[in-house]
């Protein structure tokens, strides 16, 4: 077994053990493997690992990464390509190839990003799944819109053309209290059942990272986002 293999079992150790402790089933948390700086090379062995869910923030790195690895899952005589999530900060100018090539944008945060991500899906493409992202943790260095205003954004989100909102998404303030961990991931989770209440149809909480999955899991997370515990630490990241 490669280290990558045994680290990604490790992960799902403990999402495993986190949904157990907190009363769930296992499989209603999805894992999405960040994958932004580490090569097309490592994807593959993660793919052949069993993980086929992956998540990139920088669009120019990820688009050559796809190619990539389509042609080595062709070498390799592999089925189906992953499935692809941005996970990243969305620019107006990259919204028609992200709206193009993703299967998920996890962190819109503003109508005019989702209109023209709406507007740039292809007529026979699936919906493009979307989260909301929300700033729990009011940081101004990090996307998202004040919890106050979700309401408002989600509505005018759900009602675009060539796109499903899915649910929320947040990035909390880092800390090692588990009790601050969870007390942010409840700020989403009871967003969620607000608007959920109001009529809208969400079903996805994707929160939870490599150090605070168990907390996130623990408040109602169904995606987390995991990079270093399965890939390590990160090299660089590209110019974007």
């Amino acid at each position: 077994m490669s280290d990558l293999a045994g680290r990604l079992l490790a992960v799902h150790a403990r999402i495993r053990a986190a949904a157990l402790a907190a009363g769930r089933d296992p499989d209603s948390v999805a894992l999405v493997a960040v994958s932004k700086t580490f090569p097309a090379e490592t994807l593959l062995d993660a793919v052949l690992a069993g993980q086929h869910v992956f998540g990139e923030n920088y669009l120019q790195e990820a688009l050559a990464k796809m190619v990539d690895l389509d042609r080595l899952l062709a070498l390799r005589g592999a089925p189906a390509a992953p499935e692809w999530h941005f996970t990243g900060p969305v620019q107006g100018n990259k919204t028609r190839a992200i709206a193009r090539h993703f299967d998920w944008v996890h962190s819109v945060d503003r109508l005019k990003i989702a209109q023209r991500l709406s507007e740039a899906r292809e007529p026979g493409q699936a919906p493009l799944q979307v989260c909301l992202q929300v700033n729990v943790g009011d940081e101004t260095s990090k996307g998202g819109v004040n919890p106050a205003q979700a309401e408002q954004l989600a509505r005018a989100m759900a009602v675009l053309p060539g796109l499903r909102l899915r649910g929320l998404m947040t990035i909390p303030r880092p800390t090692d209290d588990p009790a601050a961990q969870r007390a942010q991931f409840r700020v989403l989770r009871e967003l969620r059942d607000r608007l959920r209440t109001g009529g809208l149809a969400l079903d996805t909480l994707s929160m939870g990272m490599s150090d605070d999955l168990e907390s996130a899991i623990a408040e109602g997370a169904t995606m987390v986002r995991i990079g270093r515990a399965i890939f390590g630490e990160r090299p660089r990241a590209p110019a974007q």
